[in-house]
């Protein structure tokens, strides 16, 4: 066994390579959660988000909304919060939302996003967002970077609207955290989506990136050379059908950068049911929570993914208000390794909103890990709609989503073990008004659906923060919804903590990573 031993310095280095932020800065104690007597809860000094290419569809709309909430123990003056234009590195390449004719609005920087353009939704202070409307032809994929009291806990939302066509919905996402290795159950190679996976690096070397494919039978047979550069401060958009010859409905895609760091997110495309932003799954966990599944859902298609070198045998339960049961005709399931499962559950929720718990069927040995997602349809015929919730892991501390409007906001809230206590707050709106915090008791087994509180007096759009105040794991989503012309449009944000802080040693104190020989 050998043992090595990190100074504070080294700890904080250690933190930032594998969570993407820069620094650390000082803040007040917090004994909970820590990992020692000695040990701190610090802040992060710094964060960067990568928003992907929106739409380049003329009947298209962006609104972006970006916001962090007010902190203790931080920096009251200094910080910036600001995003930069990403050069688009594949202009001939078909958005799927757009004419077919590749990407000739891209008003990308030439040199990266630097050098002239002008940074896009700078924040003035923590607890009042900042939104921003553009015509999604003009807007490019945003790098943006977040420091000092801007930092801990920053989110920018991405919300498209796209009246007509094949791309028709609202897509909405999260703008997410560059990283190394990210998986998404739930993609498809079939004839009737287009699937578009958005690879973007923040950095100023170029990124060595890997796409694998596996379907319900194993790995999909590639058609082309899977490793993709993407050059620095660059965004590039691969369509998943053109990676292999073969169709699957439902398949696993694994992005893994063998050099530097990505962003990524997938475009996903119905013919018939519009289209919406499916987010990376949670890392693979012998246990997943998939919060948030609409009451009126007509329809819901689980995809289950296990990457390890053991099948899995999983128990589907239902968490609704009330309690937790099982799915008539989808007590288990069963997972074969390398492979990717699928059920269809029809109108699960039967009129009440839940959340779906896979836990291990039991047996000898130890569990095994799986990714997850769910694709959910509301409406029916030629009105339907579609959207994607991943597997989200728990909150630990607190999670944000930006961009919640007067009507239309659904928050649900999943505690699959114990029951656990959790505090809400609405933030002012962008344009003005008073934030405004209600406590909520989610009983363990079940689903809370509920309406989030508004700022008091506020205008504009505004951020609900779900902070953990007690009790067991809470996992959460957030549904945006909006009726048009008949067609029940939404989308719906996965809420994992959001790293604001990390605990690291007081000086002076070792932490030692343990390798067994």
């Amino acid at each position: 066994m050998n043992r090595t031993t990190l100074s504070l310095i080294g700890a904080a280095t250690a933190l930032a390579a594998i969570s993407g932020v820069a620094a650390l800065t000082g803040g007040s104690s917090d004994d909970a959660g820590s990992a020692g007597k000695a040990a701190t809860r610090l802040p992060v000094q710094r964060s960067t988000l990568l928003c992907p290419t929106p739409s380049t569809s003329d009947v298209s709309s962006t609104t972006y909304t970006a916001y962090t909430p007010k902190r203790d123990g931080v920096d009251a003056k200094d910080g910036t919060a600001e995003l930069l234009p990403a050069q688009n590195a594949a202009d001939d390449v078909t958005d799927p939302g757009g004419d077919g004719k590749g990407d000739k609005n891209d008003k990308s920087g030439k040199d990266g996003g630097k050098g002239g353009d002008k940074p896009v939704l700078p924040l003035k202070e923590p607890g009042k967002p900042v939104t921003t409307d553009v015509s999604s032809a003009d807007a490019p994929a945003l790098i943006g970077t977040a420091d000092g009291r801007f930092a801990p806990g920053w989110t920018v939302q991405q919300t498209t609207t796209i009246d007509a066509g094949s791309g028709r919905g609202i897509l909405g996402t999260a703008c997410t955290a560059p990283d190394t290795d990210f998986w998404f159950p739930g993609v498809s190679t079939d004839r009737g989506r287009q699937d578009f996976v958005h690879l973007t690096n923040p950095d100023d070397a170029a990124a060595e990136v890997d796409l694998k494919l596996y379907g319900p039978s194993g790995r999909l047979k590639s058609a082309t050379d899977e490793s993709i550069t993407v050059p620095p401060r660059s965004t590039l958009p691969v369509l998943l059908s053109t990676l292999t010859d073969q169709r699957a409905e439902s398949a696993s895609l694994r992005v893994t950068a063998r050099s530097g760091r990505i962003g990524a997110e997938v475009q996903a495309v119905d013919q018939k049911a519009g289209s919406d932003w499916l987010p990376p799954s949670a890392v693979p966990s012998s246990s997943v929570a998939i919060p948030g599944i609409p009451k009126d859902a007509t329809s819901a298609r689980l995809v289950v993914f296990a990457p390890g070198s053991d099948d899995a045998d999983l128990k589907v339960r239902l968490a609704g208000p009330n309690n937790s049961i099982t799915p008539a005709g989808h007590e288990s399931l069963h997972v074969k390794s390398g492979m990717t499962a699928a059920i269809d559950l029809g109108d699960v929720t039967k009129g009440e909103p839940g959340s779906l718990l896979l836990t291990p069927e039991g047996g000898e040995g130890p569990a095994t890990p799986v990714v997850a997602a769910l694709q959910v349809t509301r409406g029916k015929g030629g009105d339907q709609e579609t959207a994607f919730i991943p597997a989200t892991a728990a909150i630990e501390r607190s999670a944000t989503a930006a961009d919640n409007r007067t009507k239309g906001s659904t928050l649900s809230l999943v505690a699959p073990r114990a029951a656990a206590k959790v505090r809400i707050t609405a933030s002012a709106g962008a344009g003005g008004g008073s934030p405004v915090s209600k406590t909520y008791e989610v009983k363990g087994g079940t689903t809370k659906a509920l309406e989030p509180p508004r700022p008091a007096s506020g205008k504009g759009p505004y951020a609900v923060t779900v902070e953990r105040l007690s009790g067991g794991p809470v996992h959460a989503s957030r549904m945006l919804e909006l009726t048009q012309d008949g067609v029940p449009m939404f989308t719906i944000q996965s809420l994992p903590d959001d790293r604001g802080t990390v605990v690291v040693p007081e000086a002076g104190q070792n932490m030692s990573l343990l390798n067994d020989d």
